[in-house]
């Protein structure tokens, strides 16, 4: 059927052919042989030099189409099956230069509006169609399209947290295009295809393949989209490679905690093969492990009797000789003083060389030997039953000591830390934790804070009792037995301690001659009144200050430091029998080669006098050091404090280092602190105190740092915080104290803090180091894993909860001697005999050798020596060092006499 467009399509193929044969006959006519030369070079059909191209209309730019072919005479485009008007062909002619045919180029432009508006069941499409006089060729169809890239990817990749060393497969489907876009990885915004890196491959599905996770591929990557028209980015997927924690091996089990005696040793291991990072999970179980050792105490060597005389021989002289194994020295114990051997004159003098005489020297020397051996027996008898009299059974059973003392317990029991977070061990914050010191009396009503030694064996407490009268007996089988009930009957003085920041902490307590104990919380300072230091019928309103404000201790060139508190006791005018024991924790690294340590007094006029050295010998006061706390025996009351000179660069002080952290204002603001204060009970209050002002909470348990007086600065550093989770500014990771900083802190907390912004709200854990060290000195790591979500409301920090409601005790119960035995270790050794003082012996076994003058002023020696004890032990229920020394002593005394009076007796005195 003849439709118009059909026949519009007929008339001009008609038009077009007789065009192209009217054209042909006048080339004929006009060339000649010319032509016919022509014809025979180009006697075959039209082929394409150059075909059109498929081609991509971008924006409204138009395309143009390109066709060469040769031999021809004439080249049209055809496009959808329409011809192209002649008007629309840009054409050009010339010869082929190396075959001499005719070679034609054509070329047509198509627009955009062409494209749209037509619809058919296929894409636009254009060919060429060539003529020759031969006849024609037609050229391959090219496909003309809109180019376009639509905004959305069809599929983004997902941020993912894998293990390290896990696969990680991240999937990216582009938007659509014309033509089909092309696919690349960002790794933080850098091209993946640039890194040469044969772990990570990309596949023909565009998706990226990590193989086996590394740290460093934790990133941002971004898929990258692109054709002819646009570039598209995907969402960015953050990878975060996290290391689980792993523990290191346990180190070497710790030396027993005590010289003598059962004490504890632990080992410790840390979370860091590998160390948690990026969020990874925290080790499972405990870091450190206590077990519970046993230490032989120290046995001093002991003279066995003399042997026998050995014949008068041809000098006149005879010899005798004793061993050392009665004991022999065991575990550190010191061999016996004095000779073994004794050489004498066995004639009087009366000795001669010759024969002269010889019978009568015999007969002499016989008759003098009788007379020395009588008086050597009767001498002997009789010593032997004074040392009887005078120490009976005190001294030679002490395992009756178990039965008879009480072992007192002041610490408060450990509770959760609600102020340490995802901790494996939480740590406690009171002083009793780590010095040798109670914290305070826990109030009866509320929790019985002593602890009853189980009986010892019926014999060892029989043979203590027995010299002891009735009303003796009776009263200490009430305190073995009744140890727990009795307490509700001592008397307890209410707490009086003042809790103003930057003010004097006060605790008081009113005393009479029964004695009692005071004791400042958390400060690492306690007082010891003995019985009987008050007179009977009075009383006296005792009490303790510790100065909170900067200390008024004058500091010579700035050289000295304190190494303590600042305390007061008083009241002035106090009238007392026997000196007060106080107890003060210090900071220092005790070693009498670094430090010169000096008690200061303040005088009336408010200036500061040196009472004494540690190491000097003085009548007016007593000074032990002990590696953490320091023994006072004061007759005077007053303000006192302890100051240490350097004496070389090896000195050193313990700080405590500790990091708390909480959230800022902002929500994803959060401040971590550390502070670096003297390692005292005092000195970390204060820390605590304005911690608990501002909410914060303890991120791990503090650690303990020795600081060298080298001149030498302290660095504090933030380490491994998840770059990918965390923000901290630049050049605000390490922070510096100067060395008069830290070195002349003198009680005062030093800190800084670490401003860190988290990218997201929903991150809620942070994991880093905190690295403090002395710049060429020692170093300590905090682990910090913790939390960061939201406080609860009304939360009430660990710090605020613990309960020490009583500060001072009074009367029987407040020390672990019972008063019955301490009376009679008190008569048996302050009274003097033919052996010399016995005090002085209870002090060498007590370890108590140094300045023995003061205890010799005093009425009651073996008091204050016990006292001093009682001082020492105070946060230890452990009586075994006691029962020991007068075990030993004991054993001492109940050898038989030695058989001649010529053995000199040890002298204490030297």
């Amino acid at each position: 059927m003849l439709t118009p467009r059909n026949g519009r399509r007929l008339c001009l193929d008609v038009v077009l052919v007789l065009f192209l044969c009217a054209k042909c006959e006048s080339a004929r006519g006009t060339t000649g042989d010319a032509s016919s030369d022509s014809l025979s070079m180009g006697g075959t059909l039209p082929h394409f030099l150059q075909e059109p191209e498929d081609a991509y209309i971008v924006k409204s730019n138009p395309i143009k189409l390109r066709c060469r072919a040769a031999p021809a005479l004439q080249i049209f485009f055809k496009c959808n099956g329409d011809w192209v008007h002649q008007n629309q062909h840009m054409s050009q002619e010339y010869p082929d230069q190396d075959t001499g045919l005719r070679v034609r180029e054509v070329m047509i432009n198509v627009s955009r509006q062409q494209v749209e508006d037509f619809h058919g069941p296929e894409d636009f499409w254009c060919l060429c169609v060539a003529w020759s006089h031969l006849g024609t060729s037609k050229s391959r169809k090219a496909s003309v399209r809109i180019a376009y890239l639509r905004k959305n990817f069809e599929q983004d990749p997902q941020g993912q947290e894998v293990p390290i060393k896990g696969m990680i497969v991240l999937h990216c489907r582009p938007p659509e295009g014309v033509p089909a876009a092309e696919v690349e990885w960002l790794k933080n915004e850098e091209l993946v295809s640039s890194l040469n890196d044969d772990n990570i491959v990309t596949r023909a599905d565009h998706n990226l393949i990590i193989s086996e996770a590394r740290l460093s591929d934790s990133a941002n990557y971004t898929c990258l989209a692109s054709n002819i028209v646009a570039k598209r980015r995907s969402a960015t997927a953050t990878v975060i490679v996290f290391v689980n924690g792993g523990w290191s091996l346990w180190t070497e089990w710790s030396p027993c905690s005590v010289d003598c005696g059962r004490g504890i040793q632990k080992r410790s291991r840390t979370c860091t093969n590998p160390a948690p990072l990026n969020g990874g999970a925290f080790c499972e179980g405990m870091s450190v492990q206590k077990s519970t050792c046993s230490a032989l105490c120290p046995v001093d060597g002991g003279w066995e009797e003399w042997g026998e005389w050995t014949p008068c021989n041809t000098q006149c002289e005879r010899r005798r000789q004793r061993e050392c194994n009665a004991p022999p020295p065991r575990h550190r114990g010191r061999a016996c003083d004095g000779d073994g051997n004794v050489t004498e004159n066995c004639t009087g003098g009366m000795c001669t060389q010759g024969m002269e005489g010889s019978n009568d020297v015999a007969l002499y020397s016989g008759l003098a030997a009788g007379v020395i051996a009588v008086a050597a027996l009767v001498i002997s008898v009789t010593l032997y039953r004074r040392s009887q009299s005078e120490y009976g059974v005190d001294v030679i059973d002490s395992s009756a000591l178990a039965g008879g003392f009480q072992t007192f317990n002041f610490k408060t029991t450990r509770q959760g830390n609600p102020l340490l977070l995802t901790s494996s061990m939480q740590p406690e914050l009171r002083a009793g934790r780590a010095y040798a010191g109670p914290v305070c009396f826990q109030d009866p009503a509320i929790k019985e804070p002593f602890e009853t030694r189980h009986d010892p064996a019926a014999k060892a407490l029989s043979s203590f009792t027995a010299p002891l009268g009735m009303g003796d007996r009776k009263k200490l089988h009430g305190n073995r037995g009744g140890a727990t009930r009795g307490l509700g009957a001592s008397t307890l003085a209410p707490n009086g301690l003042l809790t103003a920041r930057r003010a004097q902490l006060r605790s008081s307590g009113m005393f009479g001659h029964l004695g009692g104990r005071l004791v400042m919380p958390n400060t690492g300072v306690s007082m010891l009144l003995s019985h009987g230091a008050i007179a009977e019928d009075t009383s006296w309103e005792m009490y303790m200050l510790v100065n909170q404000s900067e200390s008024s201790a004058p500091l010579e060139e700035r050289r000295e430091i304190l190494l303590g508190p600042e305390v007061t006791y008083g009241p002035p005018g106090l009238s007392l029998s026997s000196p007060v024991a106080m107890t003060i924790a210090h900071c220092a690294e005790v070693n009498a080669a670094n430090w010169n340590v000096q008690l200061k007094r303040q005088t009336k006029d408010n200036k500061w006098e040196e009472v004494m050295s540690a190491e000097d010998e003085s009548t007016s006061c007593y000074c032990l050091l002990d590696p953490r706390s320091c023994h006072l025996l004061l007759d005077e009351p007053g303000s006192y404090a302890l100051v240490g000179e350097p004496l070389s660069e090896e000195a050193g002080k313990r700080l405590r280092v500790a990091a708390f952290g909480s959230l800022e204002a902002t929500p994803t603001s959060y401040s971590l602190r550390v502070y670096c204060v003297d390692d005292t009970p005092h000195a970390f209050q204060g820390v605590v105190m304005a911690e608990s002002s501002r909410g914060g909470l303890l991120l791990e348990e503090p650690q303990t740092l020795l600081f060298k007086g080298n001149a030498y600065s302290l660095q504090v550093s933030i380490q491994d915080l998840p770059q990918v989770l965390w923000n901290i500014k630049p050049f605000t990771t390490c922070q510096e104290f100067s060395f008069s900083q830290v070195w002349g802190s003198n009680q005062q907390p030093l800190h800084c803090a670490f401003t860190l912004e988290r990218f997201n709200t929903a991150t809620t854990q942070l994991s880093c180091k905190i690295s403090v060290r002395q710049v060429k000195g020692h170093e300590q790591i905090l682990q910090i894993y913790t939390s960061v979500a939201e406080r609860e409301t009304g939360a009430v920090p660990f710090f605020m909860q613990t309960d020490c409601t009583v500060t001072c005790q009074t009367g029987a119960k407040a020390f672990k001697i019972p008063l019955s035995i301490r009376q009679r270790i008190c008569a048996t050794f302050d009274t003097a005999n033919a052996k010399g003082k016995d005090w002085q012996l209870l002090a060498q076994k007590l370890c108590i050798e140094r300045n023995l003058s003061f205890f010799a002023k005093q009425r009651s020696p073996s008091g204050v020596i016990l006292s001093l004890w009682e001082a020492r032990h105070q946060a230890s229920g452990d009586l075994d060092s006691l029962a020991s020394a007068l075990e030993e002593i004991g054993k001492i005394h109940s050898k038989p006499p030695a058989q001649s009076p010529d053995v000199a007796e040890p002298n204490f005195d030297q």
